[in-house]
C-alpha cells in the first residue's frame, strides 16, 4: 500500500479562498487503513502489520464483503481493545461521511462543525473512494472562517480594516465619515416623521413611551437578518431562486418573531396603562416592523452584492437606517388607522 503523499491531487493555498468550489475529490487520500468486519482486533492488527497503513492516521474504515463502509474505528480504541474481541463489536456505525460530488467549501463546513480529524469520502453505493484529513484543511478552515466572520464584522460598521490601515487621522476620518451621515440622515428623516405625526402622538401619549422600543427591536432583527444574508453570501453561490428561498424562510420566521415580540408588549402596554387601543397598535406595529426589518436585513447586502458593491459599501448603516424609518412609518400609519 501506498503511504506516501503521492496520490493526493492537489495541495490547500491558506492564502486564498478562490478554489472553495473545487471538487473534494481532487484532494482525497487513497492511503486509508482497511479493515474487514469479520475480523477480530488481533487478526485486524495482523493484517495492519503486514499491508503496513497511510501517514497521519487517525481512524481505521471497516468494510464489509462487498466493500463497503460499515464502521469506523478510532485508533486508540484499535489498541486498547482485547485481541479476541470482534472488530464489529468495538466500531461505531454512526457514519459522518462527505458524498464524492461534495466541494471544498463542504469539507470546510464539516470540519468547523464536527470538529473531527477525518471524514470518509463515499460513492453513493456506500463505498469508499478516499478520507479527507484535519492535516490538510486545518489551515484552510482557520483562514475561511476567521475571514468571513472578520469581514462580516466590518461590512456591519461601515469600513473594512484594510481601509484605515497605516493612514493618517484625515484619511480615517474620510473612510469613516460617510457612514455617520448615512446615520445622521436617518435620524433626521426619523425626527420629520414624528414631527409630521405629532397630533397622532399627542392624542395617544402612551406611543411615545413605546417608540425607542419599537425602533430597537427593528434595529435588532434587522442586525440578524443582515448577518444571515451576509453568511449565505460567503458560503453558497449566490443566485435569485437562492435569495427568494432565503427571503421566503426568513420572511415567515420574523414573522413569528414579530407576532411574539407584538403580543409580549402589547399585553405589558395594556396592562401598564389599561388602554386596548394603543396596545393593540403597539402589538401590530412591532409585528410589521420586526418582519419589514427581516427582508430588509436580508435584501441590503444582497443587492450591493448583484452590482458588485459589497466590497465598497457597507450593509450595516444602510440596512439600519432603511429600518428605522420603515418602522416609524408603520408605527405612526398604523396608529392612524386604528384611532380613525
Amino acid at each position: 500500500m501506498n503511504t506516501s503523499q503521492d496520490n493526493i491531487h492537489n495541495t490547500i493555498d491558506p492564502n486564498s479562498l478562490d478554489h472553495l468550489q473545487d471538487p473534494i475529490l481532487k484532494y482525497v487520500r487513497t492511503d486509508f487503513p482497511r479493515i474487514d468486519v469479520s475480523l477480530t482486533v488481533e487478526g485486524a492488527l495482523r493484517v495492519i502489520r503486514y499491508q503496513g497503513i497511510g501517514e497521519r492516521i487517525v481512524y481505521f474504515y471497516v468494510l464489509d464483503e462487498d466493500e463497503r463502509l460499515v464502521g469506523i474505528v478510532p485508533t486508540r480504541k484499535l489498541l486498547t481493545s482485547m485481541p479476541t474481541v470482534p472488530v464489529r463489536e468495538i466500531m461505531s456505525t454512526n457514519i459522518i461521511s462527505l458524498p464524492d460530488t461534495a466541494k471544498v467549501i463542504d469539507a470546510c463546513e464539516m470540519f468547523v462543525h464536527h470538529k473531527l480529524l477525518a471524514f470518509p469520502v463515499l460513492e453513493e453505493g456506500g463505498h469508499i473512494c478516499g478520507v479527507i484529513d484535519a492535516g490538510l484543511f486545518t489551515e484552510e478552515t482557520l483562514s475561511f472562517a476567521e475571514r468571513h466572520h472578520f469581514d462580516d464584522v466590518f461590512q456591519m460598521i461601515g469600513f473594512g480594516i484594510s481601509q484605515i490601515k497605516g493612514r493618517s487621522a484625515f484619511g480615517i476620518f474620510r473612510f469613516r465619515f460617510p457612514w455617520l451621515i448615512a446615520t445622521m440622515a436617518s435620524g433626521l428623516a426619523c425626527a420629520a416623521l414624528t414631527g409630521f405625526y405629532e397630533a397622532t402622538l399627542a392624542e395617544t401619549i402612551v406611543l411615545a413611551f413605546f417608540m425607542t422600543l419599537v425602533l430597537a427591536l427593528g434595529e435588532s432583527v434587522s442586525i440578524q437578518s443582515m448577518t444571515v444574508a451576509l453568511q449565505n453570501l460567503h458560503f453558497g453561490t449566490p443566485s435569485l431562486s437562492g435569495y427568494f428561498e432565503s427571503l421566503r424562510r426568513e420572511g415567515a420566521a420574523t414573522l413569528l418573531l414579530g407576532l411574539a415580540c407584538g403580543a409580549v408588549v402589547g399585553s405589558v402596554a395594556l396592562l401598564w396603562r389599561g388602554e386596548p387601543q394603543a396596545a393593540l397598535i403597539i402589538g401590530l406595529s412591532i409585528t410589521a416592523a420586526v418582519t419589514a426589518a427581516g427582508l430588509i436585513g436580508m435584501s441590503i447586502p444582497t443587492l450591493l452584492h448583484a452590482i458588485h458593491e459589497d466590497s465598497k459599501i457597507a450593509a450595516g448603516p444602510i440596512t439600519l437606517a432603511a429600518t428605522d424609518i420603515m418602522t416609524l412609518v408603520f408605527y405612526f400609519n398604523i396608529a392612524m388607522f386604528v384611532m380613525g
